[in-house]
């Protein structure tokens, strides 16, 4: 490949008003808003209707949208029925699938028209939830749990993955998290789905597009791999032995560095703080303070500031998630800023159609012999 033109760095690829990424300030807004501000005062479903619709909303306004996500919140049969009969598999496979599956069950899946797919967006947004809720309760064996229409989005979540009313931090922490991970500008997942909006397929096959990106470890699935970095780590004494020792073998860790932030991702500011309280809620603050330490490792090897994932990672596993559905839940946070993404292709789409510098050999000629 050419030198300098690997992974499209730098390179502009559509006009979009969502999202903003100050890499040099550390600042992440939503259409205007610096997401400090947002994180802690607004709900995720305040956030949702930001990114969708353009303006936070009022208070009638959300009333509405919390009333057509609970009602949307239910998944067909047919998708309980397709979770139970498809093999073990990793979490984002499975969800991969039952989005596409979603799609066939969609009363408006031959409308592409704008108000049809802004209504898909609602959809997938409130369905999304409910079915990694449903993988979680069928891995452990159990019967998935049905929603709820009288509590939020991240309490509801929460409920439907356990059963039982979730404790008011846990709540306060998820529905934190899901506005963190809302959106993130022309990330690859987002990209991917814009790419497959722009030929005009629908809004599942963009979604699934996205969730199939998003599982990979140098995306989404980072979180996944610094919970394994951190229960390997084991104690905080030995994260700097760990970090000299992978440094040393050429090894990435997840959890640093970013393509276009140059100071500390904002996200993981506010993710570090829950962290450590989450932790202290729950009894043990070990895996905050084995990150707190190779944090510090890092920084003085490298001078690498931690992204989104690395405290995502403590945060999650302290509310008691499994580590394997790390990424779904990023994705049912992602599903809004990814709906948004495509909403916008579609109001002004071109069809996204880059060229390769090729470096191949030149003109060659069948030789005469060939096939003799």
């Amino acid at each position: 490949m050419a030198e300098g033109k690997g992974g499209l760095e730098d390179v502009v690829a559509c006009d979009s008003e969502i999202c903003f990424i100050d890499g040099k300030q550390g600042r992440l807004l939503y259409r205007g808003y610096d997401i400090t501000e947002l994180a802690g005062h607004v709900s995720f479903e305040e956030v949702c209707h930001l990114l969708w619709y353009g303006d936070l909303p009022s208070a009638e306004q959300l009333k509405q949208l919390r009333g057509r996500l609970a009602e949307a919140r239910a998944l067909p049969p047919g998708i309980i029925q397709l979770l139970r009969a498809l093999p073990p598999a990793r979490p984002m496979m499975t969800l991969r699938t039952a989005v596409s599956a979603l799609g066939l069950y969609d009363p408006e899946r031959d409308d592409n028209s704008l108000p049809a797919c802004q209504r898909k967006a609602e959809r997938l947004t409130a369905q999304i939830p409910t079915v990694v809720a449903a993988m979680a309760r069928l891995h452990d064996g159990k019967d998935p749990v049905a929603p709820r229409s009288d509590l939020g989005e991240a309490a509801n979540f929460l409920y439907m993955m356990r059963g039982a009313q979730p404790e008011p931090l846990q709540v306060e922490a998820m529905d934190m998290a899901l506005v963190l991970h809302a959106d993130h500008e022309l990330n690859a997942s987002t990209f991917s789905a814009r790419v497959t909006a722009a030929t005009l397929a629908d809004m599942h096959a963009a979604i699934t597009s996205a969730v199939g990106t998003l599982e990979g470890p140098l995306h989404g699935g980072a979180n996944e791999e610094v919970m394994r970095m951190l229960v390997k780590i084991g104690t905080p004494d030995k994260a700097a032995d760990f970090v000299r020792d992978a440094l040393a073998a050429g090894q990435k860790i997840s959890g640093f560095g970013h393509r276009v932030y140059r100071t500390e991702d904002p996200r993981a500011t506010i993710l570090r703080r829950m962290s450590h309280d989450l932790g202290e809620r729950a009894g043990s603050t070990l895996y905050y303070d084995i990150t707190r330490a190779v944090e510090k490792a890092i920084f003085e090897a490298k001078k690498l500031y931690p992204n989104v994932d690395l405290y995502s990672a403590s945060t999650y596993n302290a509310m008691g998630i499994p580590t394997d559905f790390f990424t779904p839940i990023f994705a049912i946070s992602r599903v809004s800023g990814w709906t948004a993404h495509v909403l916008e292709q579609y109001a002004h789409n071109r069809l996204i159609r880059p060229r390769a510098e090729y470096v191949g050999p030149g003109l060659r000629h069948v030789p005469a012999t060939a096939g003799a």
